[in-house]
């Protein structure tokens, strides 16, 4: 089985510096979409790189990688995810192992080495609307939504998940075809859990891999300000995502 990686670079040179020559020698295929100018720097000698005449979403913009590949399988990884030797391997060995996984995802480090809650449940409506209002202050998310970020579970083994992060995610190919890839409806956010909620209802299994480790710096803008840019793309990923599962209205808490 074969494995394209999918990079998208929006002005992240300096991060694919470090990034790519981690990721290449572990895949047969690499591509990085440079969505606006300078997203690419000399790091990239060797890989195929698609630029954009106009910048897209995040979404829109890992359809076309996507489309442009012709792996078995795609990874889809962020300019500043570094995978560890070996963590495209063991992803791909759980993932082949089991013939209904769809999404496979690693474990994930923050830059300083600790551990990343990258594995999580489904979002709910009180859950979210605390992440993300000044709610937070007073309900610390980490300390007062242990499920969702499953803070209490450190498995040592392949374990199935809701969704996980879509920094680094290894994906079926045809199961992107099945369910049509990404909504390209999402800019930025959300749209790694709608893919997730999406393959879940279509039959198809997630799996957390403790052993494929991959760091990822993940700067988290919307969790230390309460009104960006960002901001606001996250709550249209939030109200887009509602609208096409009305369902998850009913996960309160």
């Amino acid at each position: 089985m074969t494995v394209s990686a999918v990079v998208v670079s929006h002005d992240h040179a300096d991060e694919l510096e470090r990034s790519l020559p981690a990721l290449a020698p572990q895949v047969d295929e690499l591509l990085v979409v440079a969505n606006v100018p300078g997203s690419i720097g000399p790091a990239a000698s060797g890989v195929r790189v698609l630029e954009n005449e106009r910048p897209l979403g995040y979404a829109a913009n890992a359809n076309r990688g996507i489309a442009e590949t012709a792996g078995d399988w795609v990874l889809l990884a962020n300019p500043d995810a570094i995978a560890s030797p070996g963590a495209v391997a063991a992803l791909l060995a759980a993932a082949e192992a089991r013939p209904r996984c769809g999404v496979a995802g690693p474990t994930m480090l923050y830059g300083d080495g600790s551990w990343q809650p990258s594995r999580r449940r489904f979002p709910t409506v009180g859950g979210t609307i605390v992440r993300r209002t000044p709610l937070r202050l007073l309900f610390p998310p980490f300390e007062r939504q242990r499920v969702h970020y499953l803070l209490d579970e450190r498995p040592t083994e392949p374990v199935e998940a809701d969704w996980m992060l879509g920094a680094f995610l290894l994906l079926r190919r045809a199961m992107l075809a099945e369910i049509g890839g990404f909504d390209a409806g999402f800019r930025m956010y959300g749209e790694d859990i709608d893919l997730c909620y999406r393959a879940a209802r279509a039959g198809w299994e997630r799996w957390y891999v403790p052993a494929a480790v991959v760091r990822h710096e993940y700067a988290a803008v919307i969790d230390k300000r309460f009104l960006t840019r960002r901001t606001l793309w996250h709550w249209r990923g939030i109200v887009r995502f509602v609208r096409k599962h009305p369902e998850r209205l009913r996960a309160l808490l």
